[in-house]
């Protein structure tokens, strides 16, 4: 269905899809649902444990035997270099065939997972930074623009015109992610020049989503204008749902909860209120809780229907005119 796509080829995965490795969520349940569904699911490694790691892997790989990956957030894992070691000599023992990287210089990453035989992508949301990417050797990107969820850089550009500039520098296989819930967003992506798209947002609201069901509901009720952009210090912002609590830190008036506050509060109690689980302008596109399954089902159903539509706007080649004899 996907022949010649060079993601698929690099992911062995039936789909060009794959699930953005979000802090705590994208651990075994989500990514076990995700890679059945024949996409590319995605282990987060943020909280940097390497038994925590263990344990999320050691599941997905009883669960499945469909292709996943391992994302590996570079400055965090920098933050303890005998950890870093621990988990990177750790997971090439593992047989892995892909890893995604992000937050950071993939440099020595990219050299030493190669080396392994092993496929890197990077994640990236300037162009700058996918130039310094592909200088140092990466298989392919993941292109984020701005109206993505979580931390992000004040100048970010959005992924329209940001997936044009990268595809126009780059030849190496990109993967949009920002603002796609759906095949029509997935083949908007690739007609800018992708070859395959993350899902964030759209796979929080999922059912197979561990997160508490008040945050999935919150983004199915959010409208086109239910996130905000709050100061993450010392440099990022962050985006997240319009909550009262999130209001007030972006006026000021209130202090931001440590992450972990975060995560029990939201992710586990459900408390929407007073926190803000990070979400993308995406989840005004959101409508609905759905299976996994469902949306990975429906977003290749679409965006088929995409392509045939786009295609039947062009006109039939006019047949020569007969002359007379």
């Amino acid at each position: 269905m996907f022949d010649g796509n060079r993601v698929t080829a690099h992911t062995r995965s039936r789909y060009p899809i794959f699930q953005s490795p979000m802090t705590w969520i994208a651990r075994a349940p989500l990514v076990t649902a995700v890679s059945k569904a024949g996409a590319m699911g995605l282990l987060e490694n943020s909280i940097r444990d390497l038994t925590v790691t263990k344990k999320e892997f050691a599941t997905i790989r009883a669960a499945t035997n469909a292709p996943f990956g391992v994302n590996l957030p570079i400055r965090y894992l920098q933050m303890d270099p005998a950890e870093e070691k621990a988990i990177i000599d750790w997971l090439l023992g593992q047989g892995i065939h892909f890893v995604t990287t992000s937050a950071g210089d993939p440099t020595r990453y990219t050299k030493m997972l190669k080396a392994a035989g092993v496929t890197v992508y990077h994640a990236t949301a300037t162009l700058r930074g996918a130039q310094k990417a592909v200088d140092a050797g990466v298989d392919g990107l993941i292109v984020e623009g701005a109206e993505s969820a979580g931390i992000r850089n004040p100048e970010e550009v959005h992924t329209f015109a940001l997936l044009q500039a990268v595809r126009e520098a780059v030849d190496v296989p990109i993967v949009a992610a920002g603002g796609i819930v759906d095949g029509r967003g997935m083949a908007a992506a690739f007609a800018l020049g992708a070859e395959g798209v993350t899902m964030g947002t759209r796979f929080v609201a999922s059912f197979e989503s561990p997160v508490h069901v008040n945050y999935k509901n919150a983004i199915v009720a959010a409208p086109l204008t239910g996130t905000i952009m709050t100061d993450n210090p010392p440099r990022a912002r962050s985006r997240g749902l319009r909550t009262p609590y999130s209001v007030e830190v972006a006026a000021g008036t209130r202090e931001r909860l440590p992450r972990n506050a975060t995560l029990d509060m939201l992710y586990v109690q459900g408390d929407v209120d007073n926190t803000s689980g990070a979400a993308g302008e995406s989840a005004g596109l959101i409508h609905e809780l759905k299976s996994v399954q469902q949306i990975v089902d429906e977003t290749i159903a679409s965006f088929w229907r995409e392509i045939d539509r786009l295609a039947a706007l062009r006109p039939l080649p006019r047949r020569p005119e007969r002359s007379e004899a």
